[in-house]
């Protein structure tokens, strides 16, 4: 158990997560916003763009209400606030993040990529309009899985008289709720994995191909097309970096086996909460579109 004057460096380092990711999730909701009552519509990226940043400003607030009450109210947090409506919450916004930024990543594989095969060009010039789809789709996985992860760790009440009879049972069912909720979110976070490696190593392949031709024809000269792989897989690669750090402190924390508010308590919430507001940060410094109306937000605080 950590004291409240050991847990102060965690609550420093959580501090600047927060609010650099409320920043930056909130900056990609409000410019979109934006566009979208300018517009009356928006372009199939700008609509990712706005469930990204929706669904982590969603996920970096029960973030800060995990780590807020665990620290300064730890009897109220394991009483009132952890249950099944907050793991519902947390389930669905972390799943519903990494959906919407492993779309992101195929999106940049089909656009970008060279690949000339049928299918690939039928995906390619297709994905604009199966892009509302794909955020549908996504959003009804991470709603399933929430739900599914409810169901397998926080069933039915039963009976108490029913659970008095059998003793064995009572201490043996939260394990089994427990290893039923681990491999719930394994099972749910590994297809988004998945795809998001395929996707990168289909870009990595492509980046290739593209720099073995510009090498025999221009002698290396890199143009527009190699600058945009390049930077589609820096975005992918720091999202893969955030990506594995998270589902690990995740898988971690959904173990049941980190004692709470031991200092791996808020080392693995410092980690998660490093996800949400890292990648972020990547997608508005690799967008042009994006950078020169950051800069001046960031400007206009700084003059107040």
């Amino acid at each position: 158990m950590v004291s409240f004057l050991s847990a102060i460096p965690h609550v420093i380092v959580m501090s600047a997560e927060f609010i650099t990711g409320f920043t930056v999730n909130g900056f990609l909701i409000l410019i979109n916003c934006k566009e979208l009552i300018k517009s009356r519509k928006l372009t199939p990226m700008q609509l990712l763009f706005l469930c990204i940043g929706m669904s982590r400003f969603g996920l970096l607030m029960v973030l800060m209400v995990q780590s807020f009450f665990s620290v300064f109210f730890p009897l109220f947090y394991r009483v009132k606030v952890y249950g099944a409506a907050m793991l519902f919450f947390w389930m669905f916004f972390s799943s519903a993040s990494l959906w919407f930024a492993t779309c992101l990543s195929v999106f940049y594989c089909l656009k970008i990529s060279g690949f000339t095969q049928s299918y690939f060009l039928w995906l390619k010039f297709r994905i604009s309009k199966l892009m509302s789809w794909l955020l549908l789709g996504s959003f009804l996985a991470s709603m399933s899985t929430a739900a599914l992860c409810i169901e397998a760790d926080y069933p039915k009440d039963t009976n108490d008289d029913d659970v008095l009879k059998n003793a064995t049972l009572k201490r043996t069912e939260p394990k089994i709720r427990q290893i039923n909720g681990v491999l719930l979110v394994n099972l749910a976070l590994l297809f988004p994995l998945a795809l998001f490696v395929m996707c990168t190593f289909m870009l990595l392949i492509s980046l290739y191909k593209h720099t073995h031709r510009m090498q025999n024809g221009s002698h290396g000269v890199r143009n527009a097309s190699t600058e945009a792989h390049i930077n589609a897989l820096k975005t992918v690669m720091t999202f893969f970096c955030f990506f594995i750090s998270y589902f690990a402190a995740f898988m971690a924390n959904m173990t049941f086996s980190i004692p709470y508010r031991s200092h791996c308590f808020f080392v693995l919430k410092d980690i998660m909460a490093a996800f949400p507001s890292g990648h972020s940060i990547i997608i508005i410094l690799s967008n042009s579109k994006f950078q020169q109306p950051f800069r001046r937000l960031l400007c206009l605080k700084k003059n107040q």
